[in-house]
């Protein structure tokens, strides 16, 4: 189940009230439920795992409705919280880019790339296409690391580089690139990678 597909009233209806027959899992959510929730197939385990997911959704979504409009050179932390929000429980990488308009506040949000649990393949062609698309000023960048080390890596380092010259021939500026892994976010800007 994709619950970027579902509508507000069809999550809610999961949170408030959970399907009476059995369902799979969702995997999006194990992550954050495997300390808490007993091993194994429990229909209990799976309503719960399902609620966990369709709440985590939602706060995304408000997130996002957050986010938009706000100019983000107001506001840093802002951006750091929406990631961790966005990348909380996730156990693949994923690329997530903010666009931004010439004033820096927030047009669109977009998860452009998915991957495997330590790595994505990033095609700069299609973040420059959907700078373009929003007629962006500029972007922040957004990756998790589910291994937990925040840590930006060299091929993090080099992807940033490279979408930097990439985003500027069509002079759209890299703002940063942030790297989440649980609870701490690192900033490519304030580690002066930028």
């Amino acid at each position: 189940m994709n619950l970027t597909m579902l509508d507000r009233q069809q999550l809610e209806d999961i949170l408030l009230d959970p399907p009476r027959v059995e369902v799979l899992a969702l995997p999006c959510s194990d992550s954050i439920t495997l300390d808490c929730l007993p091993s194994g197939p429990a229909v209990r385990s799976i309503r719960i795992r399902h609620a966990l997911a369709a709440a985590h959704e939602l706060l995304v979504r408000s997130a996002n409705t957050a986010l938009a409009g706000r100019c983000v050179l107001d506001s840093p932390t802002l951006v750091k919280d929406y990631f961790k929000v966005h990348f909380a429980g996730v156990e693949r990488e994923t690329f997530v880019v903010v666009f931004l308009d010439s004033q820096m506040r927030v047009i669109a949000t977009e998860e452009l790339f998915a991957g495997t649990l330590n790595q994505t393949s990033v095609y700069p062609r299609e973040v420059v296409r959907r700078a373009m698309h929003h007629n962006a000023g500029g972007v922040i960048l957004g990756h998790p690391h589910p291994s937990g080390q925040p840590q930006p890596s060299s091929a993090d380092e080099f992807l940033t580089r490279t979408l930097k010259s990439a985003l500027s021939l069509v002079d759209v500026r890299v703002l940063d690139h942030m790297v989440v892994a649980g609870s701490s976010c690192i900033s490519f800007a304030e580690l002066g990678l930028l």
